[in-house]
């Protein structure tokens, strides 16, 4: 498999809402083009242990928090749209490590 990110962003007419942002995981061995090459959505939320819930969390298994985080680092090199940067650096914040106090 060849992943990546593609970032899929919807524009809203009215000005009282922002743009929404999926992040997709594509599979380049499949096809170049999407939606040929649809794998599943990137969940906000990664569980480490427990029930995976999410096709992401079902597909990658225990290695799902480390392979968003990689799929997260080389999107956010490679994009150029602001908003979908923000997007990104979000998300890589949801998935560091809390402390235990």
């Amino acid at each position: 498999m060849k992943l990546r990110l593609l970032s899929k962003k919807k524009e809203f007419n009215d000005y009282s809402r922002k743009a929404y942002i999926r992040l997709v995981v594509v599979d380049l061995d499949r096809s170049k083009k999407y939606p040929a090459n649809f794998i599943c959505l990137l969940p906000k939320n990664i569980k480490v242990n427990g029930k995976r819930t999410t096709k992401f969390e079902s597909t990658f298994g225990d290695n799902s928090s480390e392979l968003a985080k990689k799929l997260l680092k080389r999107a956010l090199r490679a994009e150029s749209d602001r908003e979908v940067k923000a997007e990104i650096r979000k998300r890589l914040d949801l998935l560091k490590p809390t402390p235990h106090r």
